[in-house]
């Protein structure tokens, strides 16, 4: 798990980068990943790109527990640009690019998201739309 976020909508600023975190490409959850959801996937590719978007979902998911919202909106422009081999440790960020305040109660936070691997190559990206509540 990893630190906490401010949890409302004000606690945000434009520009501001986030670490998501840290995960490896485990040789065993590979390998139980392609049995169970990607037969055919050779694992010698590297991780799929389902199990990259799990993976980053989860990272996303620890560090944004503590945020008070309603809802994620969106996750478009996904963008999967290699696959990253068993052992690969995977850093995720989030740079928050906009704020939009939606009434007193509650402000949709667009971010990019990044997963970058050892050698700080980007291997997936997304943008998500999230619904915060306000103070």
């Amino acid at each position: 798990m990893t630190e906490a976020l401010g949890d409302h909508f004000e606690d945000l600023d434009v520009g501001q980068v986030i670490p998501l975190g840290a995960c490896a490409v485990d040789e065993a959850a590979l390998d139980g990943f392609v049995t169970t959801f990607s037969p055919g996937w050779d694992a010698a590719y590297g991780a799929p790109d389902a199990m990259v978007y799990a993976l980053w979902s989860r990272l996303a998911a620890d560090k944004t527990a503590g945020w008070v919202r309603s809802k994620t909106l969106a996750v478009d422009g996904l963008r999967f640009m290699r696959n990253p081999p068993a052992g690969e440790l995977l850093r995720g960020r989030l740079t928050v690019m906009g704020k939009d305040p939606v009434g007193d109660e509650k402000g949709i936070v667009i971010a990019q998201h990044d997963l970058l691997d050892e050698g700080g190559r980007l291997v997936f990206s997304c943008l998500t739309r999230q619904l915060i509540a306000r103070r």
